[in-house]
């Protein structure tokens, strides 16, 4: 069902659902934006992964439930803690046994999930809530300094053998903060074990693949992208950046939804639901500001002026992805899932992201949405099945 949403800086007003962009007054266009629905994949309820820094999991849960929905298989709520405890135990003993020579942090990538997947299987957030200490959301900064207090300690001793069980003191810090991984768990009246109930879920790990877009590499090659949260090497397609959009495209036409890895550092990311990369330039002479009024403005006040309405935005090159990775501009920063196109009201198309910062954290109850130029400069890479990329790019990368 498509929906109809209005943002507006200045009035602040809602407009019924049922209303088109060409009934909009001018004054209310040239001042906030105006969203249309153009295409809208099923996903699940927007969850709130509050003080964690676990986003690649609640993003590619997310993905993987709308593929659940999208294989017929009905709506699931699936445990992100269940994958965000098997992955932190496995990151502290690679860093473990590089010596500490490795970051050790709550990050992880897409990859991540997948690996879990197959390896450890999944269970249902009911059986694995990961919430031990009485609140109603993830609190992770006590759990996050007492576990790399614990790597660390371990890693920077003097010690010149480790003890069998260091894994297992770790293992016990966050069975306390998360619960107990489970052996056997009872659902809707059947017995599963985690690898039993994702073998039930029919999602087969093997195919999903992650996608990039950098020239520090070949194209059409594989390689382990260069971020500190990609520990696992995680090998990646490497596609130029028209054809990483053309994926996005095609597997929103086709029904498929995306894991996005991103960075949302940027002054076009806002806290309210909206992702541009404007043309600071060309946005000062559109809003009326001569060169000393724009160059006074702090950057709270650009941020806004240049993210209130739909402006001119930045044409992005490969080049340019390139030189913001390079330069550390463009990190590794968050996780979202892909899932729709809408048009402003200037018949721009956005992506539709849903977001894991809960429903009050954006003017669009937790959705997020992002332009074309935003996501050609600023994504990471992307985690897709392997059948929302077309046969002809498939054929590139030699993926059947």
């Amino acid at each position: 069902m498509k929906k109809l949403f209005l943002f507006a800086f200045i009035a602040a007003l809602t407009l019924p659902l049922a209303a088109q962009t060409d009934t909009i007054p001018q004054e209310k266009k040239d001042s906030g934006f105006v969203f249309t629905t153009v295409k809208e994949n099923p996903i699940t309820t927007v969850k709130d992964q509050n003080r964690s820094g676990t986003c690649w999991s609640f993003s590619t849960i997310a993905f993987l439930e709308s593929e659940l929905l999208r294989m017929g298989k009905g709506e699931y709520d699936l445990s992100e803690m269940f994958v965000v405890h098997h992955t932190m135990l496995d990151r502290a003993e690679y860093v473990v046994r590089m010596y500490g020579e490795a970051q050790f942090a709550p990050g992880g990538s897409a990859y991540d999930v997948i690996y879990c997947l197959k390896n450890y299987g999944m269970v249902p957030q009911s059986v694995m809530p990961g919430i031990m200490y009485g609140d109603t959301l993830p609190n992770h900064n006590e759990l996050d300094a007492v576990a790399k207090g614990f790597v660390k300690g371990i890693t920077g001793s003097n010690l010149k053998k480790l003890s069998p069980v260091w894994r297992k003191g770790l293992e016990a810090i966050y069975n306390a903060y998360l619960g107990e991984l489970p052996t056997e768990f009872e659902y809707e009246g059947k017995q599963y074990t985690p690898l039993t109930f994702a073998s039930m879920l029919g999602l087969n790990a093997d195919d999903y693949v992650s996608i990039t877009s950098y020239t520090h590499h070949p194209f059409y090659t594989r390689f382990a992208l260069e971020v500190p949260d990609n520990w696992r090497m995680d090998q990646m397609y490497n596609v130029p950046i028209e054809e990483m959009m053309t994926i996005i495209d095609n597997a929103l036409d086709k029904g498929f939804t995306i894991a996005w890895g991103a960075d949302v550092s940027e002054i076009g990311f806002t806290r309210t639901g909206i992702g541009v990369m404007p043309d600071a330039d060309k946005g000062a002479d559109l809003t009326g500001s001569d060169a000393a009024k724009w160059l006074g403005l702090s950057q709270a006040d650009k941020k806004k002026e240049l993210t209130s309405k739909p402006l001119p935005e930045v044409e992005v090159t490969q080049e340019m992805r390139q030189k913001a990775f390079d330069n550390w501009e463009t990190t590794d920063d968050h996780g979202m899932q892909i899932y729709g196109v809408a048009t402003d009201q200037n018949g721009k198309e956005y992506y539709m992201v849903k977001n894991s910062w809960g429903t009050a954290r954006s003017d669009y109850k937790g959705i997020w949405y992002v332009s074309k130029a935003f996501m050609a400069y600023k994504t990471n890479d992307i985690l897709v099945h392997k059948d929302a990329i077309p046969k002809d790019i498939r054929k590139k990368l030699g993926i059947k």
